[in-house]
């Protein structure tokens, strides 16, 4: 028999061995970490509830459950994949109709770009459990028209319109073509750029569908060798407008359901334009929309008259960069709107009247609104998120649309989100911070208070403890220019002071971005412990340019990308490197995208500070890239050459002393391979050694099947051997 000191001393040996798990790349990438969620969660607006779209995995069945906001219990299973056989592959996301008695159900998704996809869909009515299928291909973004009788749908590049009682489809246009015509579905640009597809709405009293059409028949195209399994590669070409180089024409149309006729907007005032949003008022003959210059540096908002077609400005902004695009727009029921607008230096809520006259400033203060919940209009109170309490935080408040009676409804420091119910009784909070996976609860609105954990992740937290990882600590590093820039940095769990580390650090950096959040950021920050359980210190720093400071920290870089973001991560990692517990000869530099771009950059220029850099999908000129992005920071190349080449990497490989690794996928339709194509090409001719991975037919994000896995094996090995 073992005596109880030996089995006291075996136990202790267990854990301390279970304490010292290390972190691999295979557990981050296969889902050991993943938090668990509330998948495509829906506050109903007729009554005090919400939808979940649940799985289960045992059955392999999925089901869109109905759940009640004051108590959290399960109401009804809305439907049920394993009572339907043709939705055996299940549901990928679903709209309700304006009464909630029906939904559309996406299935067999295809994904076209960034956001937009084809799929089936299926009709169904929760009171007849009645499944339909009413299209028999695939489409675009079908809309239930506000009186439900009808669904708005695009195919082929036309819109049409399904009639729910004659089974039949009305087309509204006929001229669509590939890499023509694009009728309410924004092209390639506008997508990845504004962030939108569906370019049509519904007027409110169903009579009516406004749509953009996009006439891109002179923009250039771009062709992509798709390489698959097949004997011979295909061509992927698309219209992709580069910095400088023609848009696509945009018109505004209104189409009349019962007349069967298209109303042509004129915008002819305008010339060189972006609509950027649009979509009708509470009034059903108003429709609105955001007109930008090329610029983007004055923005009108106009209202159209449905049925004359005329056009008037109701709100115009100008800024001396740019004027940010947000969904922030709201109706209420007189017309009267809620905007935001960081023409004060920061974002904030501004009432308007329906003539487009302030009636009341919202907010106000040194800090930025995050974003907009609504509007209780029984109370007048306003729901949203800033960070009012440290530009790294986010809370959500209440106040009174007078700007009074302000209340922080969120207690935990870190980053909370909310889901309202309909009536502003209740709200759903999401919150995580660096040191704590996502926790929903349900939360009065009134008072903030928690009422129920719907969802907490204890288990995830009780598992992350057997690998003892370390803290992010959070801290505002100062550079030798004075700059005071928002940081955080990952120490080895065993951190000796008296020892010498080496440093790697991460950053993206792009206009109004932001790295340095208190929020629980999954696969990034597994794989920078991981690192620093394998003795690196890893950091990230938010430099000039970044977002959630006010409009000057985050426009100084206008006209000049990657010149004072550079500046700050080369100046950042000079401070970091005198630290007493720092190898300064051992800094490293990563990034994706913009974070490429940058890494290229440091490397480069600061090739006295730092020894190793890894690009992915880095833009390495900005003359590759597309005209809405690009030029609003830089406006064009024909205007402003010295910025677009003095900042960007090709111009400057002849300055490489370090170790460089540059990653990019050949399928990538935002920022294409091209950017690294040419990159490679430089760097061969300046004679300089650098290592490289392409990636067959992956776009921007690089990932599917075990493709992560060897992707951040590769970084990882290559950080190892030259850091």
């Amino acid at each position: 028999m073992y005596s109880k000191r030996i089995i006291t001393v075996f136990l202790f040996l267990c854990l301390s061995v279970v304490g010292q798990q290390k972190i691999t790349i295979e557990q981050i990438y296969n889902g050991t970490f993943r938090t668990k969620g509330m998948d495509e969660l829906q506050s109903l607006k007729n009554t005090n509830q919400y939808t979940v779209l649940n799985a289960d995995r045992q059955s392999r069945s999925m089901s869109i459950d109905l759940y009640d906001f004051a108590t959290l219990k399960k109401v009804t299973t809305l439907i049920d994949t394993k009572s339907f056989p043709t939705l055996s592959n299940g549901i990928d996301s679903y709209t309700f109709d304006a009464s909630e008695k029906m939904i559309l159900l996406a299935c067999n998704t295809n994904q076209i770009f960034r956001r937009s996809f084809t799929a089936d869909y299926y009709l169904y009515n929760i009171s007849t459990k009645e499944l339909m299928k009413p299209f028999d291909f695939q489409v675009q973004e079908p809309t239930f028209s506000p009186d439900g009788k009808k669904i708005a749908y695009a195919k082929g590049n036309n819109l049409f319109v399904y009639d729910l009682s004659s089974k039949k489809s009305n087309a509204i246009t006929t001229d669509g073509k590939k890499n023509s015509v694009i009728n309410g579905i924004t092209d390639w640009v506008y997508e990845e750029e504004f962030a939108f597809v569906k370019a049509f709405d519904w007027s409110a009293d169903s009579k009516k569908v406004a749509y953009i059409r996009f006439d891109e028949s002179e923009v250039p195209e771009f062709s992509m060798s798709m390489f698959g399994k097949d004997l011979y590669p295909t061509v992927q070409t698309f219209k992709y407008p580069k910095a400088g180089e023609k848009n696509a024409i945009v018109s505004l149309h209104v189409y009349d359901v019962i007349a069967d006729a298209v109303k042509n907007i004129d915008l002819s005032k305008y010339n060189d334009f972006y609509i950027a949003r649009m979509k009708w008022t509470s009034d059903a003959s108003t429709l609105s929309a955001q007109v930008l210059n090329r610029h983007q540096d004055n923005l009108d908002l106009i209202f159209i008259d449905g049925n004359t077609g005329a056009v008037k400005v109701v709100l115009n902004e100008k800024d001396k960069a740019y004027v940010d695009v947000t969904d922030n727009l709201t109706f209420l029921k007189d017309n009267s709107f809620i905007w935001t607008s960081e023409k004060d230096g920061f974002n904030h809520i501004y009432l308007y009247d329906k003539n487009g006259k302030l009636k009341n400033r919202v907010t106000k203060g040194n800090w930025e609104v995050t974003d907009y919940y609504g509007l209780d209009e029984k109370t007048n109170s306003v729901f949203y998120q800033s960070v009012e309490n440290g530009s790294i935080n986010r809370d959500v408040y209440r106040i009174g649309l007078d700007g009074k009676l302000k209340v922080r409804l969120s207690t935990a420091v870190g980053t909370t989100k909310a889901t309202f119910s309909p009536n502003f009784q209740y709200y759903i909070s999401t919150f995580s911070s660096a040191s704590e996976p996502t926790k929903y609860t349900l939360n009065e609105a009134k008072t903030g208070k928690e009422v129920q954990v719907i969802q907490s992740n204890e288990a995830l937290s009780a598992k992350l403890k057997g690998y003892d990882l370390p803290a992010k600590e959070f801290f505002v590093l100062k550079t030798e220019k004075g700059n005071e820039l928002n940081a955080w940095i990952i120490k080895p769990k065993d951190f000796d002071a008296s020892k010498k580390y080496p440093v790697f650090m991460y950053q993206y950096s792009g206009p109004g971005s932001q790295q340095v959040n208190n929020d629980w950021n999954g696969a990034d920050d597994y794989w920078f412990m991981m690192l620093s359980q394998q003795g690196y210190i890893v950091a990230c720093v938010d430099g000039r340019g970044t977002g959630f400071k006010g409009a000057d920290f985050k426009k100084v870089t206008q006209k000049e990308l990657g010149k004072y973001e550079v500046e700050d991560q080369i100046d950042a990692a000079k401070v970091i490197g005198n630290y007493s517990f720092v190898d300064k000869t051992r800094m490293g530099i990563f990034g994706w995208s913009y974070g490429g771009f940058m890494s290229s950059n440091c490397i480069l220029k600061g090739n006295d500070v730092f020894k190793m850099a890894i690009a992915v999908a880095p833009v390495t000129n900005w003359r590759f890239y597309d005209s809405v992005y690009t030029e609003r920071y830089m406006q064009t190349p024909q205007e402003n050459a010295s910025g677009y080449d003095e900042n960007s990497p090709i111009n400057h490989v002849n300055k490489l002393k370090g170790k460089f690794l540059l990653i990019h996928g050949s399928g990538d339709d935002n920022v294409h391979v091209q950017n690294s194509m040419q990159m490679m090409e430089a760097l061969i001719q300046a004679n300089k050694q650098f290592d490289s991975a392409i990636y067959p037919d992956n776009n921007h994000g690089i990932y599917g099947g075990n493709t992560r896995i060897q992707l951040y094996t590769k970084m990882t090995n290559f950080i190892k051997e030259n850091l």
